[in-house]
Order: structure tokens, then sequence, then C-alpha cells
């Protein structure tokens, strides 16, 4: 298919290096310098210019293209793009947004703007936020099969019972997949024999309840659950974090030191506790007990003031900590810290673009560590190269980096073994190495 992507920012750029293998892909800047930086580093065609002017478009092969995605910084432009997109072409766009008004307009008419499929990162990022926030060291969490299939990326430490044990004496889960262990900069597939150590981030597959027991095995807790969640600043991702928490019946604590900010998230928000005052204050923050929080979420405008913020909670006792991260290099540098989670809303951005280009070949897809892997759900065909025999004997002709995860049948779920027959119209939860990803969706 050719794609044409308008803006090469962090969003632009992980959408073009997931795709150029698999599709023809343009990317439109019109920073000089990243036209340049594209031409040499991804195979795809970089072309200086103005997403928004239809001559840019049509050098770009818009009349021929079968999707454009506009991802700029800025909402308006992106809109304007995928409008002048539809003039010359019936297209399929997709626009990112970051404000939840402009997607509540177009969700109220389908196909304003000339928008296909819209994109809220803010929205994302909180929603994002909430699944990471109920599991005790998850690095991220997604769900699949309809809810039935939870996978989780769990960070182990020194402490953790499963620290030097192998998967085969770790596995005492009944419906649990221990699929893939990050280590540094190394992916290792998880077989019977690899060791867990402390610093690795195992990723698992499984029903949510065994996912969350062996979230709650591997961590001491200090308490029972999620109840205490305190989110620092009323951004907008501040604010609809706390509108998800609401919405799931928790009661969030919302700190926000602009007093017209404060005023307006506390009449939206009528469950949250909104209170003024600078959240550096530490004085303030042992007053209000926040170092009773089962979770502090730093959500203020800049990364610095978010990296204070979380190690101020740390310092305080806090036994979680999330931090928005703008600028994804400062992500190891968080985590470096001691902060638990970073999350990059342009990174969540662009896998929910990638997830919808995959619609016809895949139901679901998770990136892991910045695309390293991913977790995709398959519903498998009467050709596909997983049915009508055993899991080992089907994956023997597959490449290495590929787990099974999961298997939805008929709306129940079956732990894969290597003796499971996989049947026509099961839905299979896979974890893949992205270095053979295009492989291995080729073959199933």
């Amino acid at each position: 298919m050719h794609v044409v992507i308008v803006g090469a920012g962090e969003v632009g750029r992980a959408i073009a290096a997931n795709l150029e293998s698999s599709h023809d892909v343009v990317v439109i800047d019109q920073d000089g310098d990243i036209v340049d930086e594209l031409t040499y580093s991804l195979d795809v065609l970089a072309i200086e210019g103005d997403g928004t002017e239809i001559a840019t478009l049509q050098e770009a092969g818009v009349e021929e293209a079968g999707l454009v995605i506009a991802c700029t910084d800025d909402d308006e432009t992106n809109v304007v793009v995928c409008g002048a997109a539809k003039t010359k072409s019936d297209v399929f766009t997709i626009a990112r947004v970051r404000r939840r008004t402009l997607l509540e307009t177009w969700e109220g008419s389908q196909g304003a703007f000339g928008v296909d499929f819209m994109v809220c990162t803010d929205l994302l990022t909180a929603q994002t936020i909430f699944r990471i926030s109920g599991l005790p060291s998850a690095q991220d969490v997604d769900m699949f099969a309809g809810g039935l299939v939870r996978m989780a990326e769990f960070e182990i430490t020194s402490e953790s019972p499963v620290a030097g044990l192998s998967v085969q004496e770790a596995d005492r889960y009944d419906s649990l997949t221990f699929a893939g262990i990050f280590r540094d900069d190394e992916m290792v597939v998880a077989k019977g024999d690899s060791v867990m150590q402390a610093g690795d981030r195992v990723v698992v597959i499984g029903s949510p309840d065994s996912v969350s027991g062996f979230g709650d095995d591997i961590v001491t807790r200090t308490s029972n659950g999620l109840e205490e969640v305190v989110i620092v600043g009323a951004s907008e991702i501040g604010f609809q974090a706390a509108r998800e928490f609401e919405e799931h019946g928790y009661r969030p604590r919302l700190i926000e030191q602009d007093h017209d900010r404060a005023r307006e998230v506390a009449e939206a928000l009528p469950n949250t506790i909104v209170m003024e005052s600078d959240a550096t204050d530490t004085e303030f923050l042992a007053r209000e007990h926040v170092d009773e929080a089962d979770i502090v979420i730093a959500a203020l405008d800049g990364d610095e003031k978010n990296l204070l913020v979380s190690l101020l909670a740390k310092r305080l006792g806090v036994d979680r900590t999330v931090a928005i991260i703008e600028n994804l290099e400062y992500a190891e540098l968080f985590e470096t810290v001691g902060i638990d989670v970073a999350v990059n809303p342009r990174e969540e951005t662009a896998e929910e673009i990638v997830r919808f280009t995959r619609a016809d070949y895949t139901e679901k897809v998770a990136m892991l560590e910045h695309d390293r892997a991913e977790v995709i759900e398959i519903e498998i065909g009467e050709d596909s190269a997983l049915q009508g025999g055993t899991i080992a004997e089907a994956t023997a002709d597959l490449p290495e980096g590929v787990v099974i995860g999961a298997i939805s049948r008929g709306g129940d779920l079956v732990t894969p073994r290597g003796t499971t027959v996989i049947e026509p119209g099961d839905h299979v939860v896979v974890f893949v190495d992205a270095n053979v990803l295009d492989e291995v969706i080729e073959a199933i």
C-alpha cells in the first residue's frame, strides 16, 4: 500500500520505521534537515514541503495512496491535511490530535473534517496510565481477545521471589505463559531453562487473574490493591487521567498550582479532590499525607518538573510513580534514577496508529520496549501454518523469536502447551521478535 505520512517528528518517524518494510512510504516535513536525515536512515521517500498544500500532497502521490496519516504537532494542521487529501482522492485519512474536544466533535459527526480515523494523544496516554496503575511493578499492560487475555511486562527486582529462578521453576500458574525477557539491550525468548535475573523485564500473557497473581507475587505490597491515587498537574493528560480513574470508581486527588485551572477541573471532575498548591512543597505533601498514596502520577508540563515531583514522591515513601515524558530520550534516565514507569504520549500515539494500519490481518497489536517486540492477536484461518498440528510442530517451522501466549476459542481461554492443537477460528495471542515480524505474519 502507498502510505503518505505528514509530519516527521517522533510519531511520524516511528510510524514510518514500522511500515517501511511492508508498504511504499512517503514522508512530508517542512524541516529540510529532518528530510535529509530520513532519506539516509529509513527506506522511505522523504519530501520537504507543507502537507496542507495540494501540490505537495500530489508530489507525494496522494492520488495513488491508500492511507494518509497526519501526525504533526499541530491539531489544526492535521485536520487540514486530511481535508486537503480528500479533495484529490478517496484515500483513508488518519489525524492525530491532542485535544479531546476535537475528538468528541469528530465522533459526533461521522467523517467530519475529512478525517476517517482520529487518534487523541492525551486520551490514549491517560488510558495507558490507568491500565499500568492497576498492576504492581508493571511496565506495560494491554488486553486481548475482548478482555479474556491480558499481557503485562514486569520488572524483576533483587527482592522478587522469582529472581534467579528459571521459567520452569517459576511456572506455577494455571493459565500463564512466560513469553519474553528484556535484559539491557537484549531480548530473550522465554524457554523452560531461561533464568530471570534482577533488572530483567519479563513479559507474561494469560488470564487477567493469573497475570495479576504473578504481579502480586513478584513484589512486596504495602497495601491491599490500588486505593489512593494522586495526580500532580492538571495538564490535559492529568485531567484525562483523573477522569479515567473516576469512570472506574476511584476518587483520585489532583494537585494543581494555577488557581483558574484548579477551579476549572474541580468543576469538571465531581469525584476528584482538587488541591491548589505547588507539588514541590514538601510541607504540603507531608501535611496532605501524599506519602500514603499507592501511586503518584506526574503530569506537569515539562519533563524536568515531572522528574522532580516523582523523585520527591519516592523520597516521601510513595510505593509507585508514573511520569509523563515528552522527550523519549529521557525514558532510560527516568527509570535509572528510580521512577517506576515513564510514559511518552507520542509513542502511545504511534502505537495506536500502527495498530490501525494492521487491521486487515491482525485483531490487535501491542508494541514493547520501543518496538523491539510485539504482541499480536490473529484469527486463525484455514490456510494458517499454525492450524491443524500441535503448537510444537507448527512453531518448529517458524523463525526464532515466536511464542504462542494464549488462545481464545469460542469465548474460552485455552492455555497453550506443546501438545495443544490450534483450530481454524481460534484467536491466538502471539509474542514476536520485531526482527521477524513480517515473516511470521505472512506465515500465520
